[in-house]
């Protein structure tokens, strides 16, 4: 019988710890009314994590994220690459000399920590932790340990809270700060830094610059909040405040909190079933 429950109840942060420590095997579905993600683990070490329809072909897409393939490359591969698996995809690549074995898994690795990483922003959703099920065997898996993880996504939360204190709203608009190009000169950036600021224009939003170089809206906060600190561009218009956290409307919308008392039973009653797995 699947574990089942809700983000509100029970967060990602404690799921995994429970996976961590139990050595459990399976595979951890989330689901929003927006997204939807998976988690599969082999005695409490993650070893794959995809975000939206997983048809288990994503190695093309996962090796141009990492800049190993161009769009180019990787749109021809996956034309190709109907009935194959990833496994077999990578294979030939790798006897083509077009990546490495290398490259291919620390492509896989950081597409599965970056989606898991994501994970733990996710405040409110229905999970489903089905044990002993696996990816097939087609899929490329890479064992993780989870106390890692477990301590960078729970840092990287408490910066997303941060950012979006900083950056609520992601529909303004940037511009260059007067002589940009001084500053560039003594600013070391990113590949991904760059990108972006290819695309500061008043014309563009934040949210924009963000779907034009896949980036989410964490990362897009960060090298934002980045550049704003650093002096090179500046509101076009001053963006809409943070909610208040305190409003009880806002309250009222996601409906009365649990008790303390009625929180810690539900925690209890999934720690003892996740156990008896």
């Amino acid at each position: 019988m699947a574990l089942k429950g809700n983000l509100r109840d029970f967060s990602t942060t404690q799921l995994l710890n429970l996976i961590n420590l139990a050595r459990k095997t399976g595979t951890l579905s989330i689901q929003t009314d927006d997204e939807t993600a998976q988690m599969s683990f082999r005695e409490g070490k993650l070893i794959y994590a995809y975000m939206g329809n997983d048809n288990g072909n994503h190695l093309a897409q996962i090796l141009q994220n990492s800049g190993k393939l161009s769009p180019e490359q990787a749109q021809v591969i996956q034309s190709h690459a109907e009935g194959k698996s990833d496994k077999e995809i990578g294979h030939l690549l790798v006897t083509a000399r077009r990546v490495t074995q290398n490259d291919i898994i620390q492509s896989v690795r950081q597409n599965v920590l970056d989606t898991v990483y994501k994970l733990f922003t996710w405040g409110e959703g229905f999970f489903r932790f089905d044990a002993n099920k696996l990816p097939n065997s087609g899929y490329i898996t890479i064992p993780i340990d989870l106390e890692s993880v477990i301590m960078e996504g729970s840092r990287r939360l408490k910066e997303w809270e941060i950012l979006q204190d900083e950056l609520p709203d992601l529909d303004v608009a940037l511009r260059f700060t007067d002589r940009p190009d001084a500053r560039l000169r003594n600013i070391n950036l990113t590949v991904e830094e760059w990108r972006v600021v290819s695309f500061v224009n008043p014309r563009n939003s934040i949210r924009q610059i963000a779907k034009a170089n896949n980036l989410s809206d964490f990362e897009i906060r960060r090298i934002v909040y980045g550049m704003l600190q650093a002096g090179l561009v500046e509101f076009v218009s001053r963006p809409k405040p943070a909610p208040d956290k305190r409003d009880a409307g806002t309250r009222q919308q996601r409906g009365a909190e649990p008790s303390p008392a009625v929180k810690r039973s539900v925690v209890v009653r999934l720690i003892d079933r996740i156990r008896g797995l």
